[in-house]
């Protein structure tokens, strides 16, 4: 897979590489899946994977739950904003940031573990579990498997919650949907921002790097036009962020952590 193709950009050349940089340069969200199970076999090389990215201090503060059956699929769906593809994924991931297992150590030893209260040890759990899927999907994708993340698992987090079993302490962070690709889905490698408008050279330069963004909305606009999208990339970030109305219920997180025994304080 070409960088120039990553980047919408024909002069984008990268003077080294490797097959797992072909790989993840060709990574796209997949949708649209075939009627192929993916196997027990397939999913614990792919649970090792994420088992051997870096994790805070050693701590593995995350858990993942594999859903098959078709109404726990259904319903989680539901919850995560109605979209279908979740639905018909033959598998979905769902990534835990995970302190309960801490917490039941700490309560078997009979000890007191105050700093699990705190939002940095929140923190390590949901940047755990974000680094343990990304070395999943990339293991997926060598399988011959395509992906795509569901945040919107984070849309009803208690309800995720007793769907799933979750222990206190214990919270979705989000999933991905997990099968073989249907060959017939109009998608594409989406290109991203030019690495100049995200990669700073000793110190930050805001002016430099969003001098970049112009041309990527035009890029981004070509790719969103020809599988018959709209708009480009400057627009969706300022919608998305506009306002608690297009946050599904998410901008109540804190207060939901707390009551799930994450108290983030």
């Amino acid at each position: 897979m070409p960088a120039s193709r990553r980047y919408a950009d024909p002069s984008v050349e990268l003077e080294v590489g490797s097959a797992v940089i072909d790989l993840q340069l060709a990574h796209r969200s997949v949708r649209q899946f075939l009627d192929v199970e993916v196997s027990d076999a397939q999913l614990a090389a792919i649970v090792a994977a994420a088992q051997s990215a870096s994790t805070s201090s050693n701590l593995q503060t995350w858990s993942v739950v594999s859903v098959r059956d078709p109404a726990r699929k259904a319903r989680l769906a539901h919850l995560a904003g109605d979209q279908s593809f979740v639905e018909r994924a033959p598998v979905l991931l769902v990534w835990v940031a995970d302190l309960s297992r801490a917490r039941r150590l700490a309560a078997r030893a009979d000890v007191v573990v105050d700093a699990a209260d705190y939002l940095e040890s929140t923190l390590i759990a949901f940047v755990d579990a974000a680094l343990a899927s990304q070395n999943a999907v990339v293991a997926a994708e060598s399988l011959g498997l395509g992906c795509a993340y569901v945040g919107a698992i984070r849309n009803h987090p208690e309800q995720v919650a007793a769907e799933l079993g979750l222990p206190p302490s214990a919270v979705a962070a989000f999933g991905l949907a997990v099968g073989v690709p249907d060959p017939a889905e109009d998608a594409d490698v989406k290109p991203r921002l030019p690495q100049g408008a995200v990669w700073h050279r000793e110190a930050y330069d805001a002016d430099a790097a969003d001098a970049h963004l112009p041309v990527y909305d035009e890029r981004l606009g070509d790719y969103n036009r020809r599988h018959g999208l709209s708009g480009a990339w400057s627009g969706r970030v300022l919608t998305r962020l506009a306002g608690i109305g297009s946050m599904a219920g998410r901008h109540t997180l804190r207060e939901t952590l707390v009551r799930m025994g994450l108290p983030s304080r």
